[in-house]
């Protein structure tokens, strides 16, 4: 059955498929269900994260190789399949106010043209299930933004031959469902934030938390946990991986892997778009699919 269900997930950088629903992704993975990964940029304009990495003139004048190899590894850890969207990295506009985005970059391509990438690879791929960012980009990257944008196109236009025709774009596919990455949320956040406070421990997620009181950030809808609590320390291994991005001695391995499996053994997702009848809650990404493969 598993060999005929398929997942594709879009990314914005190299290293977002290691932090935003990589267990899910190992999960699947280990059951026989292909994953793909589409990454729309090379990160290139990526700043260097681990300070451990800071002031590396290589790293710094070959950063897009640099972020290639890191993503390669990542893939071989996660066990999925990996392609390139081809489009330059954005960069994070910083100040007040924002300075123009740079030319040429991803955030400033066409949105039709750019989903019309992303299905050819939906068409080759045939994936009935689609994960990506929600409108704010899950958090407002520009190049976050622009994947939501390009993915929402694409995931019509797979199956719509007068706008994407299949002797450019390939024979037409329709995706059956299509999820938003919701593995920052604030339930999540405050179950750990006090499942640390209440053995004694120090929290990373106390200036989270009044962040978010700060900006009231709207809650999503969480209509799906995917429970994948065997597949952390993989999840982990693939961020690490992504070296000038992650500080292995950071505040994203600050939480022990036992309390993590404990008190929260699931990654979150909002279902955004279904062709097929499910029920919410959902544990599965393919309910709904599964039945009928």
């Amino acid at each position: 059955m598993t060999e005929q269900l398929r997942l594709m997930a879009v990314h914005a950088h190299p290293d977002d498929e290691s932090s935003k629903g990589a267990a899910t992704m190992a999960k699947y993975v280990s059951e026989g269900v292909p994953v793909l990964v589409v990454t729309c940029t090379g990160g290139e304009r990526g700043s260097i994260l681990n300070p451990k990495l800071q002031g590396d003139k290589y790293i710094e004048e070959n950063i897009h190789e640099v972020r290639a190899k890191e993503m390669d590894e990542a893939r071989q850890i996660l066990g999925i399949d990996q392609e390139w969207l081809g489009y330059v990295d954005s960069g994070l506009p910083e100040g007040d106010p924002l300075p123009p985005l740079p030319e040429g970059c991803f955030a400033l391509e066409d949105v039709d043209e750019a989903a019309g990438r992303l299905v050819k690879k939906i068409r080759a791929f045939r994936p009935q299930v689609i994960t990506t960012y929600d409108e704010n980009g899950g958090y407002p990257h520009p190049d976050h933004i622009m994947t939501h944008k390009i993915s929402m196109v694409a995931f019509e236009g797979a199956a719509d031959t007068e706008k994407y025709p299949e002797a450019e774009f390939g024979p037409a596919y329709q995706p059956q469902k299509l999820y938003y990455n919701q593995g920052f949320n604030k339930p999540r956040t405050v179950a750990l934030h006090e499942a640390l406070l209440s053995r004694g421990m120090e929290s990373p997620y106390g200036e989270w938390l009044e962040r978010w009181k700060e900006f009231e950030r709207k809650e999503r809808t969480l209509t799906t946990h995917v429970p994948c609590a065997d597949f952390f320390e993989i999840r982990d291994k693939a961020l690490v991986a992504h070296a000038t991005q992650i500080d292995p001695d950071g505040g994203w391995f600050r939480v022990p892997m036992e309390i993590q499996k404990e008190v929260w053994p699931t990654e979150e997702y909002e279902l955004a778009k279904s062709l097929v009848d499910t029920s919410l809650p959902e544990s599965d990404l393919f309910e709904g699919i599964r039945e009928n493969a």
